[in-house]
């Protein structure tokens, strides 16, 4: 008889990198004469993948535009940072909270840094991103994800 003993859940970052970066200013040099009173608008999201056994990727992506009072756009920035994860023993529920969650919130000040780099290399003033409650975004995601299902269930 032979006991099988259970996995011990690990988990472990192994790689940190940048995987696409823009930065854009479409309205330079003039937009620098302009008075600096711009709307940012921020767009976040994070997406995860298996590329090995127990080895997943996850990417946060942040797009931010930043318009003028006449919506002329003085800059806009797309940067997905990445990250390699090792996750063994972990399954399901867990993993995808770990996955959307956890992995994000890891990424989230690499990121930040990244954008503000970038946006004070524009010639334009820093750029702090807001800290991020990915647990509450993780959250919406599902319920909306039950809705939609619920909603197709219904008209099927």
């Amino acid at each position: 008889m032979s006991e099988e003993t259970p996995v011990q859940a690990k988990f472990a970052l192994q790689r940190i990198y940048t995987k696409d970066v823009s930065f854009e200013s479409p309205a330079s040099p003039l937009i620098f004469t302009k008075a600096w009173k711009p709307k940012i608008q921020v767009d976040l999201n994070t997406r995860s993948k298996a590329v090995a056994d127990n080895t997943y990727e996850v990417v946060l992506t942040v797009t931010i535009t930043a318009k003028l009072e006449d919506d002329e756009t003085a800059f806009l920035v797309e940067i997905h940072q990445a990250g390699l994860f090792m996750a063994e023993g972990i399954e399901g529920e867990q993993l995808r909270q770990l996955l959307g969650i956890a992995c994000p919130n890891m990424l989230f000040p690499y990121l930040r840094e990244a954008v503000d780099s970038l946006v004070v290399k524009g010639g334009f003033p820093a750029l702090a991103l807001q800290p991020v409650n990915f647990e509450a975004l993780y959250r919406q995601a599902e319920e909306a994800a039950a809705r939609q299902a619920e909603a197709a269930s219904t008209t099927h």
